[in-house]
């Protein structure tokens, strides 16, 4: 069952990243040719695609700590390797501890934001804002799903479209 939730977690990140990354570069690519074409512009366009690159950013992170795709510097590992399972553990428990605190302020800052708007789209800033503790809480639920193998061997997923 918990591999079940994996796939379906993992897919379900993956095609909110591709569709997210889609829309972006068709609205960016239509807002364009009618700038060139018409020489007008839809304005809700470029808010769109800035709150957009932001969500992605969160939601794609925890892809990314999947696949050991962050910058990592894993030189005391390779220098202590009698003590490279301890080490990951200690940071582990940093990350996990990081991205919960994280999933608060995000909320907090949401909360706070909630009733600014923005200024095309008259959205809640709150609603942007969400993609820091949702990203966060992504990343913890990849964390947590990919302790077993990087605490015991620091092996990540692999596959042939997405690699560190």
């Amino acid at each position: 069952m918990l591999l079940r939730f994996d796939r379906a977690l993992l897919n379900a990140n993956r095609w909110s990243v591709i569709a997210i990354l889609g829309a972006m570069a068709a609205m960016v690519f239509v807002n364009v040719a009618l700038r060139f074409t018409t020489d007008r512009s839809l304005l809700w366009v470029e808010e769109t695609s800035r709150y957009l690159m932001i969500w992605l950013t969160f939601l794609g992170s925890g892809l990314v700590l999947r696949y050991g795709g962050h910058v990592g510097i894993d030189t005391l590992q390779e220098a202590l390797p009698r003590h490279a399972a301890a080490i990951r553990a200690i940071i582990f428990v940093i990350l996990l501890g990081f991205f919960a605190l994280m999933v608060w302020v995000g909320l907090r800052y949401a909360a706070f934001a909630w009733n600014q708007t923005t200024p095309v789209l008259q959205i809640p800033i709150g609603a942007v804002y969400l993609a820091m503790p949702v990203g966060f809480a992504l990343m913890i639920a990849h964390l947590l799903l990919m302790a077993g193998p990087y605490l015991k061997r620091r092996s990540f997923l692999a596959d042939g479209e997405f690699g560190a």
